[in-house]
């Protein structure tokens, strides 16, 4: 029986004496306890086909996925195809999307990325990293957002929680985005890439969060270097976790489950 809110003594891993091998070993336990603790992890950018998660992901920059999708299904009714992108209206896409932030820049990518498909690649979206990064708005972390969730090409999502949480975990110490995804990608089988990235973005939205983690609540605390940069009180640390899993988040981590938030919003 868990104890109402008992403290856990917790040792942190260290990553002064860790060699190479003992890096690796360590990151695919995390991504065991990153599976246990998300079964439900997914891409949350709703989208039918490649062309509107490519869509869908551009207009994610600088905005929560949750405002996204509420937008999208009459953006998506409206231009079905690439073609009507490249042929679009400018103020009707700006007024579609303004919600999302940026809206004229985002309207800009996505005319041009209409046009590019249909001057590249006959209106589709193609599967090739190569490929992909040349379209407008389409960098790296868009790209394998694209290739793992449209095409089941394995691909590892650099966004802000993939950069904070193997940051945290001490896995690289790397800043830019393509080097950190060569050097977890050197630590985690191929085939596990794209769950991988699923994990940790909702262990960074739910557990991890970029101002204060919940460190007493966390089932990853054990192998973080970083534990301690939030509460190690469980009863303070449980109040933190988001999203419908809160509770069974905090009973696996050791915490009483009561004490969990209800229906707490998740980070963006």
């Amino acid at each position: 029986m868990v104890g109402r809110g008992r403290r856990r003594t917790l040792v942190p891993v260290t990553d002064t004496a860790e060699t190479p091998l003992g890096r690796k070993r360590r990151a695919r336990r995390i991504a065991r306890a990153l599976e246990q603790a998300h079964p439900d992890a997914h891409c949350e950018l709703d989208h039918a086909d490649a062309l509107q998660l490519a869509v869908a992901t551009i207009l994610s920059a600088q905005c929560t996925d949750e405002r996204v999708n509420s937008v999208t299904p009459a953006l998506f009714a409206r231009y079905p195809t690439a073609a009507h992108y490249a042929a679009a209206d400018r103020s009707e896409v700006e007024q579609l999307i303004r919600p999302t932030g940026f809206f004229r820049n985002k309207t800009d990518s996505l005319i041009k990325l209409g046009q590019a498909l249909l001057e590249r690649h006959d209106g589709q979206v193609p599967g090739r990293l190569v490929d992909l990064v040349k379209l407008p708005g389409v960098g790296r972390k868009t790209a394998n957002v694209i290739l793992g969730n449209a095409f089941d090409v394995p691909g590892l999502t650099v966004d802000t929680h993939f950069q904070r949480l193997t940051r945290r975990w001490r896995l690289t110490d790397e800043n830019d985005p393509v080097k950190i995804e060569f050097a977890i990608g050197a630590l985690i089988e191929k085939r596990d890439w794209t769950m991988f990235s699923h994990r940790i973005i909702f262990h960074g939205r739910r557990v991890c969060q970029a101002r204060k983690p919940a460190c007493g609540a966390c089932s990853v605390a054990a192998m973080c270097p970083s534990y301690g940069e939030g509460p190690t009180d469980p009863a303070q640390a449980v109040r933190l976790l988001r999203g419908p899993r809160a509770a069974e988040l905090a009973a696996l981590a050791g915490v009483d489950p009561a004490l969990a938030p209800t229906a707490a919003p998740e980070g963006p």
